[in-house]
């Protein structure tokens, strides 16, 4: 086996991914590659990742519980602040109870893995995040997708099932930034032996989520919230059977004790609002600038505004031009995105100012020129 070839033929084909280094805390303004930038390209989307606030919770975590949480949920790594936690995000989403999880990753690849003896079909929207697409891959199921964002094609694809089954969708998604209808999809799948489950890793925290009876919902807890993990929230029976059957949950070690203080913290500061505001005035002004000057950015009302390039190549060369001006915005090519779908993909924060953005798309009007 042949490493070299595979590597140089990613290259030649300007899929190349490169890690750049970061100096300093994230935030708006950062050292990357040992320049000063202005980070248009971070999910930390509410600015509460170097927060005061949660840095103190964070360190009084630590004091009082250590740093590892030294086991799995099911030895003796479920401490009290874990469990204060999952009770708070169940209150905040409205939900009966609510199950920790490292990653949304893991989060996703746990449900899929405890539903496998559960369901004998699954539906995916055709855009939905990779993790949803290997945890169907992971139970052996057919990766059926219907179109994105398209009622009557998920609609014709479940007339063609039978027996129970899971229909899975991103709520804001990872690369467009557009919404999913989750009150659509409800209607359709009340006619039908199926649950729904939503990956609300870009939209928790910033909007207020639509949680069907009786469905899955997931969401993360290091964009918007600022800190790490994800959980899933749900009926008091889906969450038990999760704990009994959901692999990565069982031989997992928990998040540190110290992580979810931090996140109790968080959820205060979401709740109260103020960064939220912040974040949906910067989306609206960025969008009015953007149109002012003609550029054609993608029908998102998210912190995700996504500008499609179309080849790798030109995307990554502007991406590249766009840092050397002092501004750091990701160039998305396959397979993250459709072939000739290559993208910049713009994400705003709360603490962006109006002089940053206006400066930003100032620049991509010039190197687009």
């Amino acid at each position: 086996m042949s490493f070299s070839k595979k590597i140089s033929y990613i290259e030649q084909n300007h899929l190349f991914r490169l890690r750049r280094v970061a100096a300093s805390a994230q935030g708006t303004e950062m050292c990357i590659d040992g320049k000063k930038i202005i980070n248009f390209c971070s999910n930390d989307y509410l600015s509460l990742a170097n927060h005061p606030q949660i840095k103190e919770s964070l360190i009084k975590g630590i004091k009082d519980y250590g740093v590892g949480s030294g086991a799995s949920h099911l030895v003796s790594g479920h401490s009290k602040l874990h469990h204060e936690l999952e009770e708070a995000l169940a209150d905040h989403t409205g939900q009966q109870r609510a199950l920790l999880f490292s990653s949304g990753y893991s989060a996703n690849l746990g449900v899929f893995s405890a539903l496998r003896d559960e369901i004998k079909w699954t539906l995916q929207d055709k855009l939905n995040h990779a993790s949803l697409i290997d945890a169907n891959r992971l139970i052996e199921l057919p990766i059926q997708r219907y179109l994105h964002n398209n009622l009557d094609s998920l609609q014709k694809k479940l007339d063609k099932q039978k027996g129970s089954g899971l229909v899975a969708t991103d709520n804001v998604f990872s690369m467009d930034g557009d919404k999913a209808n989750i009150k659509g999809i409800e209607k359709i799948l009340n006619q039908k032996n199926a649950l729904l489950m939503q990956d609300d890793a870009h939209g928790f925290g910033i909007f207020n989520p639509m949680i069907p009876k009786h469905s899955i919902y997931m969401a993360t807890l290091g964009k918007a919230a600022g800190v790490m993990g994800a959980f899933v929230a749900g009926d008091e029976d889906l969450i038990e059977f999760l704990i009994q059957k959901s692999r990565p949950y069982t031989y997992t070690t928990a998040i540190p004790p110290s992580f979810c203080i931090a996140i109790l913290t968080s959820l205060k500061l979401i709740d109260n609002g103020e960064q939220k505001q912040k974040l949906l005035t910067n989306i609206s002004y960025f969008k009015s600038i953007a149109s002012q000057l003609g550029l054609q950015f993608g029908i998102s009302n998210s912190a995700i505004q996504p500008l499609v390039i179309g080849s790798s190549s030109a995307a990554l060369k502007l991406s590249n031009q766009l840092f050397e001006e002092g501004f750091f915005v990701s160039a998305i090519r396959p397979p993250t995105v459709p072939p000739n779908t290559a993208r910049l993909r713009f994400t705003l924060s709360a603490n962006h100012t109006s002089q940053q953005i206006n400066k930003l798309l100032e620049k991509v009007k010039n190197v687009m020129a």
